[in-house]
């Protein structure tokens, strides 16, 4: 068990806390523990409704399909984000990935309600959204999907295929993911790079706190603290003061040799 919990933590943070909150979700939601009616998103209760349900932003997201969805919803989400913290270029810090997700879920929510109305779970978006971003930078690598192998930047369009075959209704929810992650891309990519202009989604300071770790850790066992982050300065000095001797030692001046 200890073994298995090692191996779980790991895993990437921010791959691992959302597949574990999707799969949690999940189970709750349809196994009856958890009532989905606070969960899916609707403008009118997330925004307009005092006080707001903001959680609902979030939650949308996190409801998988029934049966085999439980396990495979997350385990696609763990595998396409997890490319992403580990090895995209694009993503060069934890902070980057955490936004990343907040705005292609927010470009999301936008072009569903705007071009599908209502839609209470948004996971097959958020999913291939996921994977259209993981595989834009493997250009020229092979990738299985199914019992196929196939270039790697085709991944999404083969889901949206396998859409058409086993599951049509996702279909326009899934286009909507891919335009989400496209827009993502050609604002923070496309665009300064080869149009000349801002990146228009930098990633924000807040953001970068709420990912930093903390200094003080509280632990069950007592308290750490970090050090500070010591200047080139400040740590040349402490290297040439540092000695045997206690501190008060070195003020007597230097030392004459008797008799």
């Amino acid at each position: 068990m200890s073994d298995a919990m090692d191996a779980y933590w790991q895993l990437q943070p921010l791959a691992r806390t959302l597949a574990t909150a999707i799969f949690v979700t999940s189970v709750g939601g349809h196994l009856g523990l958890i009532p989905t009616g606070w969960l899916y998103f609707h403008s009118s209760v997330a925004i307009f409704k005092m006080p707001p349900q903001i959680w609902r932003f979030i939650t949308t997201f996190l409801l998988s399909g029934p049966q085999l969805g439980i396990i495979l919803d997350p385990y696609f989400v763990y595998q396409y984000l997890s490319q992403i913290e580990s090895g995209n270029p694009k993503f060069q810090r934890k902070e980057d990935v955490l936004w990343y997700l907040i705005t292609v879920s927010g470009f999301i929510l936008l072009l569903t309600q705007y071009f599908l109305g209502f839609q209470p779970f948004l996971i097959s978006a958020l999913i291939i959204a996921l994977c259209y971003t993981a595989s834009q930078d493997s250009r020229g690598m092979k990738a299985n999907f199914f019992f196929f192998t196939v270039p790697a930047q085709l991944v999404p369009y083969c889901m949206l295929g396998m859409s058409v075959i086993m599951n049509p209704a996702a279909l326009p929810q899934q286009i909507c993911g891919i335009l989400a992650a496209h827009l993502h891309d050609f604002l923070v990519r496309t665009w300064p790079e080869f149009g000349g202009g801002r990146n228009w989604l930098a990633t924000p300071a807040f953001v970068s706190r709420l990912v930093t770790t903390p200094r003080i850790l509280q632990r069950g066992y007592g308290t750490g603290i970090r050090p500070k982050t010591q200047t080139s300065g400040s740590s040349t000095g402490a290297s040439t003061g540092s000695g045997p001797l206690p501190d008060s030692w070195k003020t007597r001046g230097t030392g004459h040799r008797l008799g």
